[in-house]
C-alpha cells in the first residue's frame, strides 16, 4: 500500500535539539572533549577596546578556523557558508540554529590584528602540545626534523629580478612587502646578507624562488616540523623561506624553543643529509644531543685524485698523515669562519711518486678540515648502529605528517602572504594534526597492568 504524501500540511511546532544531531563518534565532538580555550578571552583582553559595540567572541572565530583546517576548507567565505549549513559545525562553534555566523571579513581583520599581536596561534599550538605531554604522547627522547615546500600565494609569472626591484608607495602599503622591507634591516633577514636573491615576487617578496616541490618552479615557504618520534607529535613548527640554510637554522630555533617552553631536550635527533653540515652537527654535539644524521660530505673525489679520506688525521699532534707517511700541518688560521687548511711541504711532495695522483697542478697538497670535524666524525661513528637505524625508520613518520597535511588537509598552497602569514597557517595546521592524535589517545583507554 502506498504511504501518505509528505509536505501536505506544515507542523505548527517543532522540537529540535542540536546536541542530539551530532553523532557521539563525530571528530568534532571528540575534539571538543579535549579542546580547552577558556584562557583565550583573558589573553586577548588587552587587545580589545573597552568602549564601543561588543565584538565577536574570539573563541568562536578560533573554533571556526579549526573546523576549516580539519575539513580542508581554506577560504573564509566558504567556511562561513559551511558553518551556516552544517549542524555539526554549528554545534562545535557553540552556535544555535538562529545564531548569526560572522562575516568572512572579520577573520582577516582579527588574523592580521589582535590574533597576531597576541601570538594566539602559537599559544594554541603549545597548549595542545602540553595536553599531549600530559597524556603520555610525548616521550622526549628522540626527535626528528624535516621540511616540506608549500607554494606561496604568489604567481610565478610576477617574478622580478631581485637587484632591479624598487618598491612603489602603493606596494609598500601592502602588509607582506612592509614585513619584508622591515626584515631586511633586522638580524634575521630573509636573504643572506650581501647577496641579492635571483628572483623576487612583487606580491610576497619573502617567499623564495625554488624548483623544489611538485616538480615546478614557484615561490614557496618551507614548513619545518620538529616531532617526537614516539607518537609523531609535532613539538614545534617554524616557517622559513625555501632555502636549505634557513631550514637548518630553524632546527636550532625549534630545539631551543622546545627546551625553553616544555623543558624537553632529546637524547638524539634524526634528519636527512641536508642537516648533516658541520655547523649543525657541532651545535648538536655541543649540547649532548646525538646526531642520527648522515654527514654532508663533499670531500670525496671521482677524478682519480687522492681525496681527504686517503689522509689519516692524528688528533694527538693535530696533523694529517699522507699515504707516504709525510705530515701536513696547519697554521691554525680559520678560513671563512669554518675551515682549517693543512699543508704539506714542497720538499716532501717534489720527489713523491704519488704526486701525479695527489697534487699534479700545485707544488704541495692542501687538505681542508672543518672546525666541527670532530662532531662530523662522531656522527659517522653512530651511522649503522641499532639506535641510528631505528631513528632512520622512525624518521619516516614526519613524511607521513607532510602527506597528511597536503593530501588530507589541503595545504598545497598558502592563503596568507608574508612569513608571519605562513607561520599562522602552519601553526593552526600543526595544532589540528596534534589534536587528531590527542583524541585518538584519549578515546583509547590505556592498557591495564599485567597482574602477577
Amino acid at each position: 500500500m502506498m504511504g501518505p504524501a509528505v509536505g501536505q500540511q506544515d507542523r505548527l511546532f517543532y522540537e529540535f535539539n542540536l546536541e542530539d544531531r551530532v553523532p557521539a563518534n563525530h571528530l568534532l565532538r571528540r575534539i571538543d572533549a579535549v579542546l580547552d580555550l577558556s584562557w583565550l578571552r583573558s589573553e586577548l583582553t588587552p587587545f580589545y577596546s573597552h568602549t564601543g559595540c561588543p565584538s565577536i567572541d574570539p573563541e568562536l572565530m578560533i573554533r571556526m578556523l579549526l573546523v576549516g583546517y580539519c575539513y580542508s576548507i581554506r577560504y573564509e567565505r566558504r567556511l562561513c557558508q559551511e558553518v551556516e549549513l552544517n549542524l555539526a559545525y554549528r554545534w562545535f562553534c557553540r552556535l544555535g540554529l538562529e545564531d548569526k555566523v560572522p562575516n568572512h571579513s572579520t577573520f582577516s581583520v582579527n588574523r592580521h590584528g589582535r590574533f597576531r599581536d597576541g601570538d594566539v596561534f602559537r599559544k594554541i599550538f603549545e597548549s595542545i602540545v602540553r595536553q599531549c605531554m600530559d597524556v603520555g604522547l610525548v616521550k622526549g627522547e628522540g626527535f626528528a626534523v624535516d621540511a616540506s615546500v608549500i607554494e606561496a600565494d604568489a604567481s610565478r609569472f610576477q617574478r622580478v629580478e631581485g637587484s632591479e626591484i624598487e618598491w612603489s608607495e602603493e606596494q609598500l602599503a601592502r602588509r607582506a612587502i612592509r614585513e619584508y622591507v622591515a626584515a631586511l634591516e633586522s638580524e634575521n633577514a630573509p636573504t643572506n646578507p650581501g647577496r641579492k636573491p635571483k628572483a623576487l615576487s612583487s606580491t610576497d617578496p619573502t617567499a623564495a624562488w625554488t624548483t623544489r616541490g611538485r616538480n615546478k618552479v614557484m615561490f614557496g615557504y618551507s614548513l619545518n616540523y620538529l616531532i617526537d618520534m614516539e607518537n609523531a607529535v609535532i613539538v614545534d613548527v617554524e616557517a622559513t623561506p625555501t632555502r636549505i640554510s634557513k631550514e637548518v637554522d630553524a632546527t636550532e630555533t625549534m630545539i631551543e624553543r622546545t627546551q625553553d617552553r616544555f623543558a624537553l631536550k632529546p637524547r638524539h635527533i634524526a634528519g636527512d643529509v641536508a642537516y648533516g653540515t658541520g655547523k649543525m652537527l657541532g651545535w648538536l654535539v655541543e649540547r649532548d644531543i646525538e646526531p642520527h644524521i648522515p654527514v654532508w660530505d663533499r670531500g670525496k673525489r671521482d677524478d682519480g685524485i687522492l681525496s681527504r679520506d686517503d689522509f689519516a688525521f692524528d688528533k694527538d699532534v693535530n696533523v694529517y698523515v699522507c699515504p707516504q707517511g709525510k705530515t701536513l700541518k696547519t697554521s691554525g688560521k680559520v678560513h671563512d669562519g669554518k675551515t682549517l687548511l693543512y699543508r704539506s711541504s714542497k720538499h716532501d711532495c717534489d720527489p713523491c711518486p704519488l704526486k701525479p695522483k695527489c697534487c699534479p697542478r700545485t707544488p704541495s697538497r692542501k687538505v681542508p678540515r672543518d672546525i666541527n670535524e670532530a662532531a662530523r666524525d662522531h656522527a659517522r661513528s653512530l651511522n649503522g648502529g641499532e639506535a641510528y637505524n631505528q631513528s632512520a625508520r622512525d624518521r619516516k613518520k614526519i613524511e607521513r605528517l607532510f602527506g597528511e597535511a597536503k593530501r588530507n588537509l589541503g595545504l598545497t598552497r598558502l592563503r596568507l602572504r608574508g612569513l608571519t602569514g605562513a607561520s599562522d597557517e602552519f601553526l593552526l595546521l600543526a595544532a589540528v594534526q596534534n589534536l587528531k592524535r590527542l583524541v585518538r589517545r584519549v578515546s583509547i583507554p590505556p592498557p591495564s597492568p599485567i597482574m602477577a
